[in-house]
């Protein structure tokens, strides 16, 4: 690879610094060109002395080289892969390429995103994705990084999201300094996380790094998407390019999505057409705004119903065709269903009881269709259990739902006759004056304890939609555990509005998951809104920095219920088994004594925030203060004391 002008330095390789009395220093900074400062800051000078070699000791000292080191040629490679930002948190094992990052890429394309834990870093990738629609890349610290991270790895292992992972490492032990980077470095560091990344390698040259980029940026984002991990060497990184290295940077070309083949497509057409009550259950199916686009053009051409698992946002919450609301009446009367890239197929069409004995029963009425689409079928693997329980299918189609759709909606429309047609406008009006009232009795239910304090996560998530409603927002956090209301209440038609929450029910992925969404939804100018558990937060308060310090806009709502709620249903539920009563349920379960003050935690880290507000009548105007600093560019907390859920 052809040098630039700028990387051509007088300096030879090995030239030592000669003792500052003699003027080498001077001498020598003056030959490379180099600025020197008159003083420099305090905390650099401090560093320097502290890892100063001693005067009798020459081979310790330092070496001052223009050549380029191998960081500098992975930056390049990473450039061409178009990964606009990367994650981290600061470690050693990467020193070389975050130096090349910020000097030599001019920190642009990607841009450094600092974090003050590597689980932060991999959890905001996984928001990053779900808005951008494209991997972030992630830097982590050797073994020690890889653990930290690994729950927020899994976390988007099991949520189907690809990210851009790198891990530093000094695999020579020879080469290794004496104490923490004995302690910081494995034989194989991948293995931490093997069971829960997609691929992994570890690149021996520079040109192994270049194609194994390349190859895991491409399988990464080949369906079913999930994260993948490259291991560093830090000598490669460090190393100057040879000179006569030719090193060739390959094309990324994505795989093209598989889809279902002609005939299978026919098949499925038929069974959805002659049926007399068929039914769309959608989880991960909509991978792009396209996708909801799609799904909407099929329900539509066969009348049918959509229940939204929402792994995303596949369907509008509007729609008249939506019966989400309505599942359990939909699914028992079903002839056949189409389950489009559904994460428990099994879970959708059952009802599980939780007791001493469990059991289980169909949902459905006996002899009812089942039909899969999905890029689930196409990779698993063993120890990590998320795929859930084998569900009994009539059909299975291993391919993406999004792909296949375009050739699923031509056959439907080519079968469909005109008498079929008109029984499915006949279909079509009987759930649009369903999904009317269904959003009537939301509404009438999200009154009862409207003036309560502590204030219902009805009544918060209506005043949240009342402050947002009119700009172009995201919501980019889960809603299970403030009972679904946004969902529920709120007016969600574009692909953007909902990214679901975290694939392995992982707790403390939620805040940094939030922060990654929000930069993505930065350069669109949208209006993020996170609603915030606050035992989630607890787990990563410092992404919260993150989010100040990069000015990444973006209005948190704690939904700060004091607890770690569901755990507290759990021993409850435990206790009530062992019919020793529930009065004790909170110890170990419950955040007080003292309450925290997420707002003066929040303030602490640089953001503007309010609270803790219990009465429901100081919730309003605190939201509409909020979203005024959010617009002008800055992020902000609002501290709410809520019931449960």
């Amino acid at each position: 690879m052809a040098e630039k002008p700028s990387d051509k330095v007088s300096v030879p390789r090995r030239r030592f610094l000669k003792s500052a009395a003699a003027g080498g220093v001077a001498t020598l900074v003056a030959s490379t060109g180099a600025i020197a400062s008159p003083q420099a800051p305090a905390a650099t000078r401090l560093a320097s002395a502290a890892v100063a070699p001693r005067e009798s000791d020459p081979t310790g000292v330092e070496v001052l080289t223009g050549e380029r080191p191998g960081s500098d040629f992975m930056v390049d490679v990473i450039k061409t892969l178009g990964i606009e930002y990367v994650a981290s948190n600061p470690g050693s094992s990467f020193r070389g390429l975050h130096e090349s990052i910020v000097n030599y890429g001019n920190n642009q394309m990607p841009e450094f995103i600092t974090c003050n834990h590597e689980e932060a870093a991999v959890a905001m990738a996984n928001g990053y994705y779900k808005i951008a629609g494209k991997p972030m890349g992630v830097l982590l610290h050797s073994d020690v990084g890889l653990q930290h991270a690994s729950m927020a790895i899994y976390n988007s292992y099991c949520d189907r999201t690809p990210i851009f992972m790198m891990a530093g490492n000094t695999l020579d032990a020879v080469q290794r300094r004496p104490g923490a980077e004995w302690d910081h470095s494995a034989q194989d560091a991948a293995a931490i996380v093997r069971d829960c990344v997609k691929w992994d390698d570890l690149p021996i040259s520079l040109q192994h790094f270049a194609e194994s980029a390349v190859r895991a940026y491409k399988i990464s984002m080949t369906p079913p998407c999930m994260p993948v991990l490259l291991v560093l060497d830090t000598d490669l990184q460090e190393r100057a390019i040879p000179k006569d290295a030719a090193l060739h940077i390959p094309k990324l070309t994505l795989a093209r999505p598989p889809q279902a083949d002609s005939g299978t497509v026919t098949e499925v057409a038929r069974l959805l057409v002659s049926a007399q009550n068929p039914v769309i259950i959608a989880d991960r199916a909509a991978a792009s705004p396209e996708g909801m686009k799609l799904l909407i053009d099929l329900a539509e051409a066969l009348q049918a119903p959509v229940i939204d698992r929402a792994g995303r946002l596949n369907f509008p919450t509007r729609h008249p065709l939506n019966q989400t609301e309505r599942a359990g009446a939909v699914i028992s009367s079903a002839d056949v269903i189409l389950g489009l890239e559904l994460s428990d197929f099994w879970g959708s069409v059952n009802s599980y009881v939780d007791q001493a004995e469990r059991f289980s029963r169909p949902l459905t009425q006996p002899g009812t269709k089942l039909i899969s689409i999905s890029a689930g079928d196409l990779f698993m693997k063993s120890n990590y259990q998320e795929f859930q329980r084998f569900p009994d299918v009539d059909l299975a189609v291993a391919a993406e739902a999004q792909a296949t759709l375009p050739s699923l909606i031509e056959a439907v429309k080519r079968l469909t006759t005109d008498d079929r047609r008109r029984l499915f406008q006949d279909r079509g009006a009987k759930f649009a004056d369903a999904q009317v009232k269904s959003l009537e009795r939301a509404r009438t239910e999200a009154t009862y304890g409207w003036d309560a304090s502590p204030i219902t996560t009805a009544r918060m998530s209506a005043e949240i939609w009342a402050a947002i409603k009119n700009e172009d927002w995201s919501l980019v956090s889960d809603v299970n555990f403030v009972s679904r209301w946004p969902l529920r209440l709120w007016d969600f038609n574009k692909y953007y509005q909902f990214i679901g929450g975290a694939g392995g029910a992982g707790e403390g992925h939620g805040a940094p998951q939030a922060v990654g969404a929000g930069l993505a939804n930065k350069k669109f100018g949208r209006f993020t809104v996170n609603i915030q558990r606050d035992g989630d937060l607890m787990y990563s308060p410092g992404v919260l920095w993150t989010s100040a310090h990069h000015r990444i806009p973006m209005l948190s709502v704690m939904h700060n219920n004091r607890a770690y709620h569901q755990e507290v249903m759990h021993l409850q539920r435990m206790a009530d088994r062992h019919q020793r009563g529930i009065t004790r349920a909170s110890i170990g379960t419950t955040i007080g004594d003292p309450n925290i003050d997420y707002a003066k935690v929040a303030q602490g880290l640089g953001l503007y925030a309010e609270g803790p507000i219990s009465n429901p009548a100081e919730l309003g105007p605190a939201l509409r203060r909020a979203v005024d600093v959010v617009k002008k560019g800055e992020p902000a907390l609002i501290d709410v004391v809520t019931e449960p859920r």
